[in-house]
């Protein structure tokens, strides 16, 4: 604040009151921090219009050198403290302003968030691996693409077997029409073989993952799969080890009322094996369009393992046995949850995964 006369001195000289009275006009005038720092710099930067003036008075006599001094250094204590309250009352109705327009109105209904989820075939293989590890079973892991040794030949399975063939699975790096000893593994069975040549047993492990055949895409087929492979190789086990173990499965899986049944069947690598089946959950075992009039739904293939297969990773088939299973995930949850289409399962349709 400048005394009255004070200012009455100041606007009395020539120079320092036009700076005065342009100075409190361009101080009046300014909207925002900005201006504020314009204003300064015109009037109190180095080359500003005030400044330039005290730089000149070494110019003058003595006596007016004295009197525009102290004139000048006054009007620049009061432009200084002008500038800093005029910018933060700038800065502080800024402010005011901001969280005016940024302040929630509670008289606003609410917005919906969707929630995400878990994916259905993700919780299955949890669910699986879960009913495993309560009987004893850890889970294990093998790469995707494997090696043919892997994959056919150290699970009894023939160069002559439809399922090498080049419709049948992906091969990669294909030489001349003929299939190479690399390719993208068909089941994850190729993980007991990697398991067995480093573990001795007794050796009781799953190993779930992703599988991939030449299949064309429809309701119940998908070039890309998930499957979980099961292994159990001990002194003494039976094929009644094998029923009891997939009975408490499937029970814990679609419930206790449900009824499991052994089909004979075939597979290279278990010796003997069957299919397993579980009662139709749609018609309870009577017949329907879901289990084609049978009252059975099949879930995984299954057997005691052949001693071929325990040679090659040099196991002694005289003093231990075992079993082996494999389940495809989607046809497990497909079973359970009704899902009348695999496609389904890799549409990334936000309502199927909201649904269950």
């Amino acid at each position: 604040m400048i005394s009255r006369k004070l200012r009455e001195e100041i606007d009395a000289d020539p120079e320092l009151g036009v700076i005065y009275r342009e100075a409190q006009t361009a101080l009046e005038s300014a909207a925002d921090p900005g201006d504020i720092e314009s204003v300064r710099v015109s009037f109190l930067g180095r080359k500003g219009r005030l400044s330039a003036l005290l730089q000149g008075i070494k110019d003058l006599s003595p006596e007016e050198r004295r009197r525009v001094g102290r004139l000048g250094n006054n009007l620049k204590t009061w432009l200084e403290n002008s500038l800093e309250k005029k910018g933060d009352m700038l800065r502080r109705q800024e402010l005011e302003g901001t969280l005016a327009g940024e302040r929630l109105d509670i008289t606003l209904p609410g917005r919906y968030m969707p929630f995400g989820t878990r994916h259905l075939l993700s919780r299955i293989i949890e669910e699986i691996e879960d009913i495993f590890i309560g009987m004893g079973y850890r889970v294990v892991e093998g790469p995707e693409v494997e090696l043919d040794y892997y994959n056919f030949e150290a699970l009894n399975t023939p160069d002559w077997h439809p399922s090498k063939s080049l419709s049948d699975t992906f091969y990669v790096n294909v030489p001349d029409g003929e299939h190479s000893d690399v390719l993208l593994r068909t089941h994850t069975s190729p993980v007991q073989i990697r398991v067995m040549e480093k573990t001795p047993p007794p050796l009781y492990v799953i190993a779930p993952g992703k599988a991939y055949r030449h299949d064309v895409p429809d309701a119940t087929h998908s070039p890309m799969f998930h499957q979980v492979e099961g292994l159990a190789v001990d002194e003494g086990i039976t094929l009644g080890d094998l029923k009891g173990t997939l009975e408490h499965f499937a029970k814990r899986m679609f419930g206790d009322d449900r009824l499991v049944r052994f089909r004979p069947h075939f597979f290279p690598f278990t010796e003997p094996s069957a299919e397993v089946d579980v009662s139709c959950n749609i018609c309870g075992g009577t017949g329907c369009r879901v289990c084609s009039g049978t009252g059975w739904l099949e879930i995984l293939g299954s057997g005691m393992v052949d001693p071929n297969v325990f040679e090659y990773v040099g196991y002694d088939s005289e003093a231990i046995s075992g079993f082996a299973f494999g389940m495809g995930v989607e046809r497990i949850a497909l079973l359970k949850y009704g899902v009348p289409d695999i496609r389904y399962f890799f549409d990334n349709d936000l309502r199927l995964l909201g649904q269950y």
